[in-house]
């Protein structure tokens, strides 16, 4: 009869045991899934494009410049380094697209969190250098975010720079003292290492470019 009870007691405890394990790994099931659908999914190369961004296959070295920023310090290859980098060629007295894309790039980099927002840095890279002063640019760039940097320099300097990374710039001919500068309005993209990764084509778009951004950094990281 204790035999009979032992072995109940026994089986009793066994299907505990059983019933134990197999929540624990239906829970732990339920965990990694829930993990993984909170994670934000990598786009393809091809969703990217669809998204207006384009990366190179191989990211490109830039090639050394000299240029300064808005307080008048050097603004060389190492100030590329060791974060993300959105570059755009614009200039003070553009009437519309300049003013326009600082605004849109403010409202990105408020809208990142966590590392993404950390290693995010936004750079403006005047294509009017003769009215464009360090002085001017450092009242112009901040007011649309105290964090962006405002860089300026040699008109020679600039052009190889902007070329270098694929958005040419020209005086527009015929308008006097009032001038226009014709001019890219992509964003470029600079990767921690300072080498050009790609750029987003304008026009742009805050959910697609957010998207596509953090598509390209998940690549980066795998």
């Amino acid at each position: 009869m204790a035999d009979n009870n032992n072995q109940t007691v026994s089986q009793s405890r066994g299907v505990k045991i059983t019933v134990t394990i197999v929540v624990l790994f239906i829970l732990a099931v339920i965990a990694m899934f829930v993990h993984r659908i909170q994670q934000p999914r990598i786009m393809t190369v091809a969703e990217m494009k669809i998204n207006g961004a384009y990366m190179l296959d191989t990211p490109r070295k830039i090639g050394e410049f000299n240029l300064i920023d808005q307080s008048g310090k050097p603004f060389t290859n190492d100030r590329l380094e060791g974060a993300w980098t959105l570059v755009f060629f614009g200039f003070t007295n553009c009437p519309d697209v300049c003013p326009t894309t600082m605004a849109f790039l403010s409202e990105l980099v408020e809208s990142l969190e966590g590392t993404e927002a950390e290693d995010t840095r936004v750079v403006m890279v005047s294509v009017d250098p003769a009215r464009d002063t360090a002085d001017v640019l450092a009242e112009y760039v901040p007011y649309f975010n105290p964090g962006f940097v405002g860089v300026t320099g040699e008109f020679l300097d600039i052009h190889r720079f902007a070329t270098g990374l694929n958005t040419p710039f020209r005086k527009a001919p015929g308008q006097g003292e009032n001038y226009q500068v014709d001019h890219s309005a992509n964003v470029v993209l600079i990767n921690p290492r300072g080498d050009y990764h790609g750029f987003f084509r304008a026009p742009l778009d805050l959910g697609k470019m957010k998207l596509t951004y953090r598509s390209v950094r998940l690549w980066w990281d795998r």
